[in-house]
Order: C-alpha cells, then sequence, then structure tokens
C-alpha cells in the first residue's frame, strides 16, 4: 500500500533595509490514505508535480551507476554525500527528486512498494537511493534526467555535481545493511536496528561465519557464497548483529542459534538441510528479531522427524517478525512455543509478526503456535496436504487478508487433542479449492498493538504480489 507522507516548502524571510518583501510558500500534503484503498487506485494515482526553484545545488543522478533492486525499483551503486532515513529515523530524509525538472513522489516509500507499484516512489535509505521512474519504464535507458536535491533546493539550480564512488568498511550511525522496510512487532516496545552503526565484515566460510557473529558490539556480517555443515553445526548468534546475504548466499547443514540476545536481522539468505532443531533458533527470551526476504527448505523424502524446523521461537522469546521468505519443501515449517505442559513461562510473549510470507509444498504449520500473540498478513498459502495455521493453548492468531489455495485444511484449532486456541479476522482471507477450516472455539476480536493499514494489500492481489516479492532475491 502507499505510505503517504507530509510535505512542507519553507520560504525564507528577507529584509531589505527600506522595505521587507515575504515571499509564502504554499505547503503541500497529501491526503492520509484510507484503511481501504485497493491496489488499482494506487496504481492509478498521480506520482509526480511540477516545481520551480531558484537556489540550491542540484547533484545528477548518474544512471550507468544504478542497477535493479527488483520490479520497478533501481538503486543507486554509489554513496550519497548525506546519510537519509534509517530504522529509528523513517524520515530523516531531506532529498528531493527530480525527473526531467518535475518532482517525483512519496519520500520515505517503503521499498516493496517502490519495487511491487513504482510511480515515481523514492526512499533515500542510509547512503543510497531506491527509486522508480513515474511511468514504471527503466530510468538508465528512457532518456530522462534525473536529479536531486537536499533541503528546498529543486530543478532550476545553478550547479550540477555527479557524485563518486567510494567503498567503506566501517559502519554509520544509519547504515543497517537493510533495504526493506520493518513492520510488526519486531518494531514493537523498541525496535530492531541489528548492528546498526558497527563495522561491516564478509564471510565465506564456517569459522568466519562463527567468529563474526561473537561479541555483542554492532556488526554487519555479509554472507558470500556457499557456507556449508555436515547438517547440525551450530552457530551462536551474539546480540546487534545484521547478517546479510549477497546474491546467492546460501547456508547449508547450519543452524543459527538465537539465545538470550536481542536485536538481530537475517536478510536475503537461502538455508537448506538443517538438521538440528531448526535453521533459525530463537530461544530464550531472545527479543527483538527481523527475519526478512530469505528462504527455507529441505525435502519431504527423509521423514518427519529427519529434518528440523525452518523457524523455531520458543522459551518467552518476543517481539519477532518474519516478511518477505519463502518456505517450501518441508514437512514442519515454522514453530512458535516448544511446547504446552513445562512451557507456561510463554504466557505474555511470543508476539511474532509474519507478513508477506510465500508457503508451498509443505505439509503444516505455517505456522503452528501456543500460548502467543501472532499476526499474520498478506501470506500465500500454496498446497499444503494437512493443515496451515493452527492454534492452542489460548493463543491467538489474528489473519488479514491471507490466500489459501490448494490446502487441505486452512486452519485449525482441533490438533491431536491440546487445548485449543482462537483465530480472528478469518472473513477477510481468500480460500481458493480448499478444505474446510476446524475453528473449535468462538471467534476473537483481537487485534495487534501497532498499525498496519498503510501495508495491507487485497487478498486477491496477494499471489502476484507474494510470488514476485518473496525470496532471498535482493540485491546489495
Amino acid at each position: 500500500m502507499k505510505k503517504t507522507q507530509k510535505h512542507y516548502n519553507k520560504m525564507a524571510v528577507f529584509s531589505l533595509v527600506l522595505s521587507t518583501i515575504i515571499f509564502f510558500g504554499s505547503c503541500k500534503r497529501t491526503q492520509d490514505t484510507p484503511d481501504n484503498l485497493s491496489q488499482d487506485q494506487l496504481t492509478a494515482s498521480s506520482a509526480s508535480f511540477a516545481t520551480t526553484a531558484t537556489t540550491g545545488t542540484s547533484y545528477a543522478v548518474n544512471l550507468t551507476g544504478i542497477k535493479s533492486d527488483g520490479g520497478y525499483a533501481y538503486k543507486t551503486t554509489y554513496p550519497l554525500s548525506s546519510s537519509g532515513d534509517s530504522n529509528t529515523a523513517p524520515t530523516a530524509s531531506t532529498l528531493r527528486l527530480f525527473e526531467n525538472g518535475v518532482e517525483l513522489s512519496p519520500a520515505h516509500s517503503l521499498h516493496d512498494d517502490i519495487r511491487n507499484l513504482g510511480k515515481g516512489r523514492f526512499s533515500h535509505w542510509g547512503t543510497s537511493l531506491y527509486f522508480s521512474a513515474s511511468d514504471n519504464t527503466n530510468p538508465a535507458t528512457n532518456g530522462r534526467k534525473y536529479t536531486y536535491t537536499f533541503g528546498g533546493s529543486a530543478s532550476g539550480t545553478t550547479t550540477t555535481t555527479t557524485p563518486t564512488t567510494t567503498t567503506t568498511t566501517t559502519g554509520s550511525a544509519t547504515k543497517t545493511g537493510v533495504t526493506s522496510a520493518l513492520m510488526g512487532y519486531a518494531m514493537y516496545n523498541g525496535t530492531t536496528t541489528g548492528g546498526a552503526g558497527g563495522a561491516t565484515v564478509t564471510v565465506s566460510t564456517l569459522a568466519a561465519l562463527k567468529t563474526a557473529l561473537s561479541g555483542s558490539a554492532p556488526k554487519i556480517v555479509y554472507v558470500s557464497g556457499t557456507i556449508a555443515g555436515s547438517g547440525d553445526d551450530p552457530v551462536y548468534v551474539s546480540s546487534n548483529k545484521s547478517i546479510i546475504g549477497q546474491p546467492g548466499a546460501t547456508i547449508t547443514g547450519i543452524s543459527l542459534y538465537m539465545f538470550t540476545v536481542n536485536n538481530i536481522i537475517v536478510q536475503n539468505i537461502t538455508f537448506k538441510n538443517y538438521v538440528t532443531d531448526a535453521a533459525l533458533m530463537i530461544k530464550f527470551s531472545t527479543t527483538h528479531v527481523w527475519v526478512d526476504h530469505c528462504d527455507f527448505s529441505t525435502d519431504r523424502s527423509h521423514g518427519w522427524d529427519y529434518w528440523g524446523k525452518d523457524i523455531a521461537i520458543t522459551r518467552a522469546s518476543d517481539f519477532v517478525t518474519v516478511s518477505w521468505s519463502r518456505f517450501h519443501d518441508t514437512n514442519l515449517s515454522l514453530l512458535i512455543s516448544g511446547g504446552i505442559a513445562g512451557h507456561e513461562s510463554d504466557i505474555g510473549h511470543l508476539h511474532v509478526t509474519l507478513h508477506h510470507n510465500f508457503w508451498y509444498n509443505v505439509s503444516e504449520r505455517e505456522p503452528d503456535m501456543n500460548y502467543g500473540r501472532v499476526h499474520v498478513f498478506n501470506n500465500y498459502h500454496l498446497n499444503n496436504s494437512s493443515y496451515s495455521l493452527g492454534a492452542r493453548a489460548n493463543g491467538i492468531v489474528r489473519t488479514d487478508n491471507e490466500y489459501f489455495s490448494g490446502c487441505h485444511k486452512p486452519i485449525s484449532t482441533n490438533l491431536a487433542g491440546d487445548p485449543p486456541g482462537y483465530f480472528s479476522g478469518v472473513s477477510t482471507n481468500i480460500y481458493s479449492n480448499c478444505g474446510a477450516n476446524d475453528i473449535t472455539t468462538a471467534l476473537s476480536t483481537w487485534v495487534p498493538e501497532y498499525s498496519y493499514s498503510a501495508v495491507l494489500d487485497a487478498a486477491a492481489n496477494v499471489p502476484a504480489i507474494v510470488q514476485k516479492g518473496a525470496g532471498a532475491i535482493l540485491s546489495n
């Protein structure tokens, strides 16, 4: 959904010796986005307006130095001279972007909206510019000139400068290594910034990965190539880490253990063939974890007890978001709470958001949960053979605009004789060629504490959006 922002154009007041002339610049605001704007309404909405000015410095976007960021989005490969938005300051940037002298908008857009909707949306994130053309053509080949200014300057300026390419290995206050926007419980009761402000390191071996993830100092760890373990090699992740895969990065036969830590980001990595516990084991009161644009798979030929889960969130862990990821070709995908008896400490914890994920060829647990409060929205569930969403032990799952296709039992509270949980929002979902839900408790009215209407897609659009945008598909 379109993320709207308020833009303020301020004109200075000039005093002269004999007289004073005051120019008033009018303020332009976009209207707040209604909760139920359709995708077509957003796509058809105007994304640009004309503007002129007479002061300031204009910088040319070097179109030979951009690369695709997926969909309609393009990214500069050189750093800008000023840092912009970040997870902790999502509207800090004052950058204004122009296409042939016409200002593009909205600034501060969600990166997935730039990819999926385009139409002039852009974001100045860290020291990078992510943007789309006004008509979603390729800026490198459409023959137009793109310029940008900071603050109140605009297209009619006096100086044009082309940035140069530089490389740095230390972090800044706004750098996270992350290229999409955080939403959900990982930003609630605090936030999740990972290794923001720390040094960066690139690793390509298991030993180097273990070393890089030790110590609690902030660090951005880039994974290059394939790092392989024996199937049950544990790697312990310390607090304040961003683990970011370079294009094609794969971790196979390894489990990342997050035990009693906080502030972790895992992004753009393909995980395969994890035998012990789970690919990502989030346990023992670990908080504020964001898993984004990853791919998880094993196989379904080894039996149910052979492989670990894709992700397990247990033992009073809290405030986790899993977004834009693929889960496929496995029996047991995502577990929230490791049990019922003996796990009562989970009560009041296990706040988890799952959005824009793609489950296919999975037997069950998309997810399964006990005790917690779980929000799932805009996920695509395709061809499961048992149940997709399970709620037990008085846990509550809120569903918004999910899409189920070819699923044996999309939603269930009737699981192995265990005490049931609750669901809310089940009527917002689409069920295509599915079996019946098996809900044995009264429907709940619970909704999460954060606002999410601005990023909620229509259920009918979920398969196309998720298949296009989910998985380890980002470029760095």
